[in-house]
């Protein structure tokens, strides 16, 4: 089997694949394969064009996890990252997604010419959605 094209993993802490299935598969993500037994092997693993996320373990042993135990379960999983969506059609993706979404920042052109949004899924993470662009160039920088 041939690597995935991209060498950065996404895995989301979250308990309960059900909601999350439902969510990501309104915002267009497809599942790629699961493994639910309800321990703490279970994984999903969803792909929107060239962005994959990984999600563990879809149930209560999320709040086992060595790290992610120290806090408390009502703290918002995604505080403080900010995970970023490249789509095309940014503005049809826009109108269908804020008809179902918790969107903090609405569509718009933003300094460095790209437009973009922000929503927040079940479970805290903040998502930017962004129109296709090469990251690397340095003509995406934010210009004063």
């Amino acid at each position: 089997m041939k690597p995935a094209k991209n060498e950065l993993l996404i895995e989301l802490h979250v308990p309960n694949f059900g909601r999350i299935k439902k969510y990501y598969k309104k915002l267009g993500f497809k599942i790629v394969w699961s493994r639910e037994k309800g321990d703490s092997n279970d994984y999903l693993v969803m792909k929107y064009d060239n962005t994959i996320l990984c999600f563990w373990p879809g149930n209560r042993n999320v709040y086992k996890q060595s790290y992610f135990k120290r806090f408390e379960k009502t703290t918002k999983r995604g505080y403080g990252v900010e995970l970023v969506v490249m789509v095309r059609n940014i503005d049809s993706f826009y109108k269908r997604v804020a008809k179902f979404a918790n969107v903090v920042e609405k569509l718009k052109l933003k300094p460095w010419g790209l437009k973009d949004f922000r929503v927040v899924d079940p479970f805290g993470y903040y998502i930017r959605f962004t129109e296709y662009h090469n990251i690397l160039a340095k003509s995406n920088a934010v210009s004063k």
